[in-house]
């Protein structure tokens, strides 16, 4: 059962991520994998709000902890495109720019988990 629960989870973090990507490449250049970026700070922000908030104060039982997290969380985030558009940049010979598709995903991610953990201290 609990891989039907992942499954569903995935297939609609996965969407989501599509549509979300598709919106950010009407508004910002597509030089640059801001999609990736985007739903990686936001995936990151979501997985802490569920952990730091609702799964440390005993909030959701744990079919809904995986659905949220493994599932929905780990088909919205990109850390295989985002390792594959890192490395098509440094192919392009856009090496600063890879390197700040780097640090802006991994802090901004960090940051985006962070705000979540002190978000749900309050």
């Amino acid at each position: 059962m609990n891989y039907i629960i992942v499954s569903f989870g995935a297939a609609l973090g996965g969407a989501l991520r599509y549509w979300v990507s598709n919106i950010t490449y009407k508004y910002l250049p597509a030089y640059f994998p801001y999609g990736t970026l985007l739903v990686n700070i936001i995936g990151s922000f979501i997985l802490g709000l569920i952990m730091f908030n609702l799964d440390q104060r005993e909030l959701i039982n744990s079919q809904l902890k995986i659905f949220l997290t493994i599932g929905f969380c780990g088909g919205f985030t990109t850390f295989s495109t985002f390792s594959y558009e890192t490395i098509n940049l440094f192919k392009d010979s856009q090496i600063f720019l890879g390197f700040v598709n780097i640090l802006a995903s991994v802090l901004l991610s960090l940051l985006g988990i962070l705000l979540a953990y002190f978000i749900s201290k309050i």
